[in-house]
């Protein structure tokens, strides 16, 4: 009996120094692309959860972003917790200080453009620049990374098939964006690691939705119908909002599965009906006039011939055109059954985030 509380009595005093020292156990996590939308709110959600983490930028204002993103939540007591270093995913000698003690990796960074003159930087930041990370990871022997995909690499479906999945295979011999090739070069960089022992996760969301960043990315899409957007078009494609994507990534680097990639969808819509849901949710005349697929070829067209001329950067390229019109439906499934979970519904969270 006097062992028993000996025994007793040293565990207790071990797990109270455990709690009270329990920083010091915490994995260390590297994001990339942190001050992007989804890379500061992972930032967010990983520190409200307790997770010690490290961010790299290549400018201060860029970090004001971020800034900004925690200020929106009214989280501000927080972005203090974040180390901050200095580097270029796409310079190896910068990355060096990022990885000293990490043990996760969340790499969220990419470039995101359909501008046909940006093939070559596209290449060097999402394949590079990918390339870069899993080397890193598999020097510095990381646990688990995590990589910020895209729908965009699913493949295309064959003739008598109707959902894009996780198994869909890519056909080279179609048309895709050179943004979608360079992701998907990059998740052929993932799965170089995962061959050389890097235990991995993909998660490929559809078009991502938030708050802030509305000069960039889906954001756009907020500002412009905000402003008085006239034209909508009748294709469909995946959406999914940012906190969901966030979510779920943390929940499968935290879980046992490795080596898989999901798809994050709440519901593939209509651009049109996205489009009066924004519209409605700023309380302003929705988009009225039906854009055609012959219109839009048309368009990127005269775009292209412009942006020639006046050596300025293109409004809508071939492939924003054809995306446009474009019917994609995609199957959340897996997701769904893997983790035992339901997504965010979209139409909802665009009133919510349109009030932020």
């Amino acid at each position: 009996m006097h062992k028993d509380k000996i025994y007793c009595g040293f565990g207790y005093l071990f797990n109270r120094l455990f709690e009270k020292n329990y920083s010091y156990f915490r994995s260390m996590i590297l994001v990339t692309g942190g001050t992007g939308l989804v890379g500061a709110h992972l930032l967010l959600h990983l520190i409200d959860h307790g997770e010690k983490v490290r961010a790299i930028y290549r400018s201060n204002a860029s970090i004001e972003k971020t800034k900004s993103l925690f200020s929106i939540y009214k989280k501000e007591f927080l972005f203090d917790q974040i180390e901050w270093i200095q580097a270029d995913i796409t310079a190896v000698p910068s990355l060096e200080i990022a990885f000293q003690d990490i043990d996760i990796v969340y790499h969220c960074a990419a470039l995101i453009s359909f501008d046909p003159k940006d093939e070559d930087v596209l290449r060097k930041t999402n394949i590079e620049g990918t390339a870069n990370i899993v080397n890193f990871c598999i020097d510095y022997q990381i646990q688990k990374l995590c990589f910020v995909s895209s729908i965009a690499t699913l493949g295309d479906l064959l003739p008598h098939e109707k959902l894009i999945t996780e198994e869909t295979e890519w056909n080279p011999e179609k048309y895709h964006s050179d943004y979608a090739i360079s992701k998907y070069g990059a998740e052929m960089e993932i799965w170089r690691g995962q061959q050389e022992g890097l235990e991995v996760i993909i998660v490929n969301p559809g078009v991502i939705l938030g708050p802030g960043f509305r000069e960039q990315g889906s954001g756009q899409l907020f500002t412009k119908v905000k402003k008085g957007l006239k034209f909508y078009t009748r294709g469909s494609t995946g959406f999914v909002a940012v906190f969901d994507v966030v979510r779920m990534a943390h929940q499968l680097m935290q879980s046992e599965t490795k080596n898989e990639r999901f798809t994050l969808i709440s519901e593939n819509m209509v651009f049109q009906d996205l489009f009066n849901s924004i519209a409605d949710s700023f309380r302003v005349k929705r988009p009225s006039l039906h854009a055609t697929p012959f219109l839009m070829q048309v368009l990127w067209r005269l775009d292209w011939f412009f942006a020639n001329i006046l050596q300025q950067k293109r409004k809508l390229s071939r492939a924003t055109a054809t995306a446009s019109y474009s019917k994609n439906t995609y199957s959340n499934h897996k997701i769904k059954d893997h983790l035992k979970t339901e997504f965010i519904d979209i139409h909802q969270y665009i009133k919510e985030i349109s009030t932020l």
